[in-house]
């Protein structure tokens, strides 16, 4: 790996960190809303919370995180099944079951379970994010060079 690509790859991961701080917030919001204040059923609640994070996180991966990688439509909507396949999956299945845990056998908070469960999948989503969900465009032969923060919108 090149000094670019070393860059690019540490400011890859410190950019889908930022992200994923945010859809913690995200998620952690929609859980109080719809557990703490709507009285869902707290599986439920969690299921929901996660998927609203998941589509949070997606929309500023495709803008931000992987800015450098254009798709198409078309493109961007497999990106976006390929992130549930993976992201949506290790998210959802992977706080279903250390919520279930944390809460009904080691009696943890529900809040608190949540940001455990949340730190535990999010190594797997940023590897399998990079390696397969937005994977550069079929017929790129390098990627473009990456967006600056003061580029964005």
């Amino acid at each position: 790996m090149n000094a670019n690509q070393t860059r690019l790859t540490w400011r890859r991961s410190v950019v889908f960190s930022v992200v994923g701080l945010i859809g913690i917030g995200v998620q952690l919001a929609a859980l109080w809303a719809l557990r703490g204040r709507l009285g869902v059923p707290l599986l439920v609640a969690t299921f929901l919370a996660t998927e609203i994070a998941v589509l949070h996180n997606f929309a500023w991966h495709v803008h931000w995180t992987w800015a450098d990688r254009p798709a198409s439509v078309a493109e961007t909507f497999r990106r976006l099944i390929r992130f549930h396949v993976t992201n949506g999956v290790v998210s959802i299945i992977g706080n279903l079951l250390l919520m279930a845990a944390l809460t009904l056998y080691l009696r943890l908070h529900y809040l608190v379970a949540n940001l455990i469960s949340i730190g535990v999948c999010a190594l797997v989503n940023l590897v399998v994010s990079d390696a397969w969900v937005f994977r550069p465009a079929p017929g790129r032969d390098k990627p473009a060079a990456p967006c600056r923060a003061e580029e964005l919108p």
